[in-house]
């Protein structure tokens, strides 16, 4: 069992891993037929060159580096745990740079650094319910870099007829091959910079509900069941 888990922790496995999981997720692309729903709204800041927080939930990152213009920069939050390096690894395949941290390790010092780069005209990524949940509860971290920043946050998500909800705490949806699937992107959610603790939570439920709306509605274009958001008060993994 040793063994098994020094190979796991290794360097050369990790890249093989992250190597096979980009090469599936290309794949998925290449055999299924997609469809953007919503996409003039990100369209109108790439043109305009404007930095915008694009947020998604965990559970749907699979496929999230196909959303991207990637004429336009993005660095994305990771967690700093093993699987956030996985995942750090793995979309630095589709030219997505990183930052390291989460609302409860490294995150104040990602935040600075995410502002920084908003302020310089690039875009940043978050996945406002990872990397431990509540599946589908946004946290507060995302409405205060759009305080802080002064940029929108704008929601999306994807979905797929072929393939499979894990059983995961995020039921990680992995996309299969030969199917229909779907990007939607949602409205920007503004946060003005003398947001109070209470406009910053009514913040978070927007962000929050936006969210569950486009997932559900690629769920549903797609031919999938939705996926209902974990309790509020407990992370059900």
């Amino acid at each position: 069992m040793s063994l098994f888990k020094n190979i796991q922790r290794s360097a050369a496995f990790r890249w093989t891993l992250c190597l096979l999981g980009a090469a599936y997720i290309r794949l998925v692309r290449v055999t299924s037929r997609w469809q953007v729903i919503g996409g003039e709204i990100p369209e109108r800041y790439w043109n305009a060159n404007k930095p915008f927080i694009v947020c998604f939930w965990h559970g749907r990152l699979l496929m999230m580096p196909y959303c991207w213009n990637f004429s336009h920069p993005i660095h994305m939050l990771i967690s700093i745990h093993r699987d956030g390096l996985l995942i750090s690894q793995t979309v630095k395949r589709f030219g997505i740079e990183t930052v390291a941290g989460s609302t409860s390790k490294g995150g104040a010092m990602a935040l600075r650094h995410m502002a920084k780069l908003l302020a310089g005209g690039t875009c940043v990524g978050i996945t406002p319910d990872g990397p431990r949940g509540p599946r589908m509860r946004s946290g507060t971290g995302i409405v205060g870099l759009a305080r802080l920043s002064g940029v929108p946050i704008i929601p999306v998500s994807f979905s797929i007829s072929r393939g499979k909800n894990l059983g995961s705490w995020d039921r990680f949806l992995v996309g299969g091959l030969f199917g229909r699937g779907v990007f939607v992107w949602g409205e920007p959610i503004e946060v003005p910079g003398h947001a109070d603790a209470e406009r910053l939570e009514q913040a978070r439920l927007r962000v929050e509900q936006a969210m569950n709306d486009i997932t559900n509605r690629a769920d549903l274009h797609a031919g999938r069941i939705p996926v209902e958001p974990a309790d509020k008060k407990r992370n059900k993994r």
